[in-house]
């Protein structure tokens, strides 16, 4: 294969990447606190070895796929009237705890788990300020979350929420649609003062027809680069041909 049909697989293999990006936020467009992620392509340049470069062509460009970034805008929030669905207003994400150790959600749909503990969708329970996990007795029917994390019940206050920051929130990684992990030797700091809202969800920030039509575009450029591999295929095929009928 020669510089062209290099050129195409490469663009061909990112193609296929944005592709699966985009149809991962279209499959989560409905997914409480989940954040669009977005592919990142680079030019990558080299210099043609071997031949003597015709003027204006001293480099062939590839494509390079080098990362996916999140895109941290707020989702909209709609009100549920479920006292345990909590929106963060703002910054923040909970903190949660599961078999690997503490993760990070955006996704504040929780509900009562066995022995009293708040947990959310995947069973993972909310944990405090202190890093324990939150509970409740049977005895706390009027459960109450106020702006700043603090959860009460008619017999008092049972503990506050546990929101945090991260200094570079682009580095944390994502498990799953809903948990991010520090990863990268992050801390999360502690947010004194959030801003929760309850009996509210904050849901996806996929806007899907603004996703459908860039996933047409990328499947377009793939079936155009599909064609074009395919076509060089030939030309090579046919050139090949000739140079055997030329030397027999």
């Amino acid at each position: 294969m020669d510089n062209p049909g290099y050129i195409a697989l490469s663009r061909l293999v990112t193609q296929n990447r944005a592709t699966a990006v985009l149809a991962h936020n279209i499959a989560n467009a409905e997914t409480p606190g989940f954040r669009a992620s977005r592919a990142v392509f680079t030019e990558h340049l080299e210099r043609q070895r071997g031949s003597r470069p015709v003027p204006g062509a001293e480099s062939v460009h590839f494509s390079q796929d080098r990362a996916t970034w999140r895109d941290d805008s707020p989702g909209p929030v709609q009100t549920t009237g479920n006292p345990l669905d909590i929106a963060i207003s703002g910054e923040g994400l909970f903190a949660v705890e599961t078999p690997r150790g503490e993760r990070y959600t955006r996704g504040g749909r929780f509900s009562l788990g066995p022995e009293g503990t708040i947990i959310d969708m995947e069973g993972n329970a909310l944990l405090d300020t202190e890093g324990n996990p939150l509970r409740v007795a049977a005895t706390d029917t009027r459960l109450t979350i106020r702006g700043d994390g603090t959860l009460s019940s008619e017999n008092g206050d049972i503990g506050r929420i546990r929101v945090v920051r991260f200094a570079e929130p682009q580095r944390l990684q994502a498990e799953g649609n809903r948990l991010l992990a520090a990863g990268n030797g992050q801390a999360p700091e502690a947010i004194e003062r959030p801003a929760l809202v309850q009996g509210a969800l904050e849901g996806s920030n996929v806007r899907p027809v603004s996703e459908l039509t860039r996933l047409t575009a990328e499947m377009r450029e793939f079936q155009f680069m599909a064609q074009f591999a395919e076509k060089e295929g030939e030309r090579l095929s046919g050139a090949v041909e000739r140079i055997l009928r030329k030397r027999g």
